[in-house]
């Protein structure tokens, strides 16, 4: 990798140059983060109900008495052997990160289409300690416009990231912010689709300052690149366009 070479004091030139657009990027942040926070919210007034490892909880179970829930919503339909790099790499930066959230009023839950089953197979296989529950039975992830009827799928069109599109498969992922007052009032406030996960991904962070950056260079020009399920590294395998991982072993129609 060619670079240019300099001395330490025209390094140091450049980089308080640098520092200045960095500055202003973070007082950019912090205003958009106060606008973010001034949005009006919805109430939900829907009574989900969701399946957990140990029975049914209801959306207000899931905040645990905390007043603020992100949900993760993870793309993962009933069925579905071959998951999404995305979120798997997602939901990992979270284990680190947990008990600070729960100390400051913020509880962490990833919510799956796929029956409660299907996920925990999955949640024990990586090690995972967040809460994770099951829609399968509830219109939640329909009505937070992350899962899509067959309709949508035949006709091309559903509402995604905050537009008509076409969704091209059953489950999509994304992030959803809510608060519940002190009358036990739940209000959606927040949520995130598409590249908009990347506030998430606290690795980028560390990427973005390396030499070689995010390094996305293979044929997706995104994380589908080199991204994998954890316990996958160096097994080898391949991810569809779409962001699902298939092991080299699968033998699906995907590898023909």
């Amino acid at each position: 990798m060619q670079h240019q070479i300099a001395s330490r004091e025209d390094w140091l030139r450049a980089r308080t140059a640098l520092l200045e657009k960095e500055k202003a990027l973070t007082r950019a942040r912090d205003t958009l983060s106060a606008e973010r926070r001034q949005l009006p919210w919805v109430k939900v007034e829907k009574a989900y109900m969701f399946d957990g490892p140990e029975g049914k909880v209801t959306l207000a179970e899931l905040f645990q008495g905390r007043s603020q829930l992100f949900i993760k919503h993870f793309m993962m339909g009933p069925g579905q052997t071959h998951h999404c790099v995305g979120c798997f790499f997602e939901v990992d930066h979270i284990e680190g990160v947990l008990v600070h959230l729960q100390n400051h009023d913020v509880t962490y839950t990833a919510v799956a289409r796929a029956p409660i089953g299907e996920i925990e197979v999955v949640r024990r296989r990586m090690g995972w300690k967040f809460p994770f529950v099951s829609s399968f039975d509830s219109s939640f992830n329909y009505d937070f416009n992350v899962s899509f009827t067959p309709e949508q799928l035949a006709t091309k069109s559903a509402f995604y990231n905050f537009r008509q599109t076409e969704a091209g498969m059953a489950d999509l992922s994304g992030n959803s912010v809510f608060y519940k007052d002190e009358d036990g009032q739940i209000f959606h406030t927040f949520s995130s689709f598409g590249r908009g996960g990347e506030a998430f991904l606290g690795a980028y962070g560390i990427l973005d300052m390396m030499p070689k950056g995010r390094n996305e260079t293979g044929p997706h020009h995104s994380l589908a690149d080199w991204v994998r399920p954890h316990d996958m590294y160096g097994k080898g395998g391949m991810v569809e366009p779409i962001g699902r991982y298939h092991p080299s072993s699968c033998g699906c129609g995907v590898h023909d």
